[in-house]
């Protein structure tokens, strides 16, 4: 089985339409899938509680009981990884999508063509957000997802991963450290390597994270950064 995905609206004609759609994609693609169907977002979650391992939730929002946005904040609380897509025929929640981290946003009615472009993303992103650094502590491995990291910074002859919530201490070269990650990730001098996903903006003299964590930049190290941030748009 490559994919799981859950088809819930509390719609049945809808909730076949999405289904054939998806099966349709998945034969296209060569790849082996489970849909589900789910009339409400409670009976997802019931569900849910037994079983976690969705890979792709497509959602609709206005739903009686748990709508469309509560089911994906209670996903978001303890799975970052699933895909979450709200395929509705109301436009005004666009903006809890992001607060979800939302893939995308549908609006009903779906042709073939969007759904199919969103479910190529999906597990594209699926792909990539599952790759994570194996990290050798003193007294534990630790599989650190790529997606979570923000920056690495080298002291001597130990690197620290630094996630939002964690920080990890290894005795490793920041190049060969390096060598382990994919091109979201850009050397920044001698001794930092940043998550270009993560910066919030940059000055002359440092980066600025999401998190609020600064990077102090070298001279020249704006406009090489500035360039490398542009160029993955």
């Amino acid at each position: 089985m490559d994919y799981r995905i859950a088809a819930c609206d509390d719609r049945k004609e809808d909730r076949d339409m999405i289904q054939e759609l998806t099966l349709q994609w998945a034969r296209n693609r060569g790849f082996d899938v489970e849909v589900r169907q789910f009339p409400s977002g409670d009976a997802f979650l019931f569900q849910y509680a037994e079983d976690k391992t969705w890979d792709i939730l497509l959602l609709d929002v206005e739903m009686p009981g748990c709508n469309g946005v509560e089911l994906a904040k209670r996903v978001r609380q303890e799975n970052k990884l699933t895909q979450i897509v709200f395929v509705t025929g109301y436009s005004d929640y666009i903006a809890e999508g992001y607060d979800v981290s939302a893939l995308h946003y549908l609006l009903k009615p779906v042709s073939d063509e969007k759904l199919f472009s969103v479910l190529n993303r999906a597990v594209e992103k699926l792909k990539r957000d599952g790759q994570s650094l194996l990290l050798e502590l003193p007294e534990e491995l630790v599989r650190v997802p790529l997606f979570e990291v923000e920056y690495l910074e080298v002291r001597q002859n130990y690197v620290t991963v630094h996630t939002v919530s964690n920080s990890y201490t290894v005795k490793k070269t920041l190049t060969a450290m390096e060598q382990e990650l994919d091109d979201r990730f850009f050397r920044v001098g001698r001794s930092y390597i940043v998550n270009l996903s993560k910066v919030q903006k940059a000055s002359k003299r440092e980066a600025v994270l999401l998190s609020g964590a600064t990077i102090p930049l070298p001279r020249g190290g704006y406009e090489t950064l500035n360039q490398a941030i542009i160029q993955k748009l």
